[in-house]
């Protein structure tokens, strides 16, 4: 094999070079295309990779989590049957709206029973809340702290839910008598007319 200058090849006469000087330039040009090939290519091969082993992890994870969560069905279920059971043994204790009336003259009675004396017992008017209603009750009474104590007892103890609120108490003047304010409220469950009503306009309210 003849020794050569690169110096001395001219391109245009390439195909007089020698076979060395032809597998050089060969071995230039093939890693030029295999460095271009790995930057256009493969790299972005890697970087496709890299993503869908991250995505790969995240799904993964999105799996475990659902399959636990399918393990835990039966529990779910079973909580939510109990909650339904509890929200439903509440739901009973509402009156419906013909049983107000009657829940009023119970408070009424108790009252009486207890020894106190009316001198105000007046209903408010109904506040719509979801799916009941909430009427106040403003009560005004005299007697003493051991009737008004009853009076308390046995509204507590009504089968009906029954909340007291801003329970006051103070001397009346020239008695030995106390006065009691107090604010009783009644709840009612509404029925699927007014559940609808009152949709209505809390939708209206938020435009």
């Amino acid at each position: 094999m003849k020794d050569f200058n690169l110096n001395d090849l001219d391109v245009s006469t390439i195909g007089a070079w020698p076979i060395a000087a032809k597998a050089i330039v060969i071995v230039i040009i093939c890693a030029i295309v295999l460095a271009l090939g790995y930057f256009f290519d493969i790299q972005a091969q890697q970087e496709t990779l890299a993503a869908r082993q991250q995505e790969e992890k995240k799904l993964k994870k999105s799996f475990e989590s659902k399959q636990a969560r399918a393990a835990n069905l039966d529990a779910y279920k079973q909580q939510m049957q109990e909650m339904k059971e509890s929200f439903g043994t509440m739901l009973r204790q509402l009156p419906s709206k013909t049983e107000v009336e009657d829940l009023l003259i119970d408070i009424s009675q108790t009252g009486l029973a207890s020894g106190i004396e009316f001198e105000l017992f007046k209903p408010g008017n109904e506040n719509f809340i979801e799916f009941y209603a909430e009427q106040p009750i403003s009560i005004r009474v005299k007697g003493t702290y051991h009737e008004f104590g009853d009076f308390i007892s046995g509204v507590a103890a009504l089968p009906r839910i029954v909340t007291l609120h801003n329970i006051s108490i103070s001397p009346k003047s020239k008695s030995t008598e106390l006065s009691m304010n107090i604010t009783a409220k009644t709840y009612r469950y509404l029925d699927e007319s007014e559940i609808a009503s009152t949709s209505k306009k809390s939708k209206k309210r938020r435009k």
